[in-house]
């Protein structure tokens, strides 16, 4: 009978050589315990222990150094503020204090702070670098019409119901010896005066990003730009003095002045921001947001 049975075993044993490996190996299943879940009491009690959440919004106004890609708002909203806050950037390129309220934009911004269900609205307003001179249609006398174009922002703001936050205008970048060429002082200074004159919480924007670009120097600089500096910039740029750089764009789009629909042109210049650029301002905003409003602080991730 022994006999007769080997020729089995020998049989199954050369079966189970000629099975796939992870046949061989199946692993044993094991049933997982069954476990009850909570009673249908605890659900209800949960459930009546819900509570009404408290939401604030973040308006940003202002120029393409403040808008979506090419300034630093897109960063803000995205890595800046906590989920319990929604924030909305309305800010258009290639706008002053002028022409962002005679297209519509002001308008648009105003329904937002109307918007129910929120338990506080701020509004961020940054605006210069379009209000300077020679630009037809945009620009605005420093002395008179910006400064009167902010106050107006500010009481339409405070009218609405909404809090008001002035932010003085994003240095650009260029360098003369080392230097930073700061052409935008007058108009920080202008948003300074108001923001006294008012009470207005102020980001000091300008003298933050006045510092750290002067502390980084015409070369690491040029790295905050949409796209890399052309070589000649970049030679340049180590001596400590900036060039005109060609306007070669990344995109076959001109500057943003069809409406909010028209796609951004992508440069180098030494004004418009990348995600360096951007991340670096949108940071600062932050710090220097939970200064100028304590009840927001919590908010932010500076």
């Amino acid at each position: 009978m022994a006999a007769s049975i080997r020729p089995l075993l020998i049989a199954g044993t050369a079966l189970i050589g000629a099975l796939p490996a992870t046949a061989q190996q199946r692993p044993t299943v094991i049933p997982a315990p069954v476990t009850s879940g909570p009673a249908a009491v605890t659900d209800a009690a949960a459930r009546a222990a819900i509570r009404r959440i408290t939401v604030r919004k973040v308006i940003l106004v202002g120029d393409s150094t403040t808008q979506t890609n090419s300034g630093w708002g897109g960063a803000f909203c995205a890595t800046r503020l906590v989920s319990f806050v929604s924030c909305v950037n309305l800010a258009r390129g290639g706008r002053g204090t002028f022409d962002y309220r005679a297209e519509g934009s002001w308008a648009i911004a105003q329904a937002e702070m109307a918007v129910p269900g929120y338990e506080r609205v701020y509004v961020l307003i940054q605006f210069g670098h379009n209000d300077q001179p020679g630009k037809p249609g945009r620009s605005t006398d420093l002395a008179t019409e910006y400064p009167a174009n902010l106050r107006r922002y500010v009481a339409e703001t405070r009218a609405a119901g909404a809090v008001p936050v002035l932010v003085t205008p994003l240095t650009r970048r260029q360098f003369k010896d080392g230097s930073l060429q700061d052409d935008l002082m007058p108009w920080a200074e202008a948003v300074r005066r108001i923001a006294r004159e008012t009470n207005t919480p102020l980001v000091d924007l300008h003298a933050s990003s006045v510092a750290a670009v002067q502390a980084m120097g015409a070369r690491a600089a040029a790295d905050l730009a949409e796209l890399p500096p052309p070589p000649d910039v970049a030679k340049a740029a180590l001596t400590g003095t900036t060039i005109a750089a060609a306007k070669v764009s990344a995109a076959p789009t001109t500057e943003v002045r069809e409406g909010p629909q028209a796609r951004p042109t992508v440069v180098f210049d030494y004004t418009h921001l990348g995600p360096a650029g951007a991340a670096l301002f949108a940071r600062q905003v932050a710090e220097g947001l939970s200064r100028a409003v304590p009840a927001l602080a919590r908010d932010l991730i500076p």
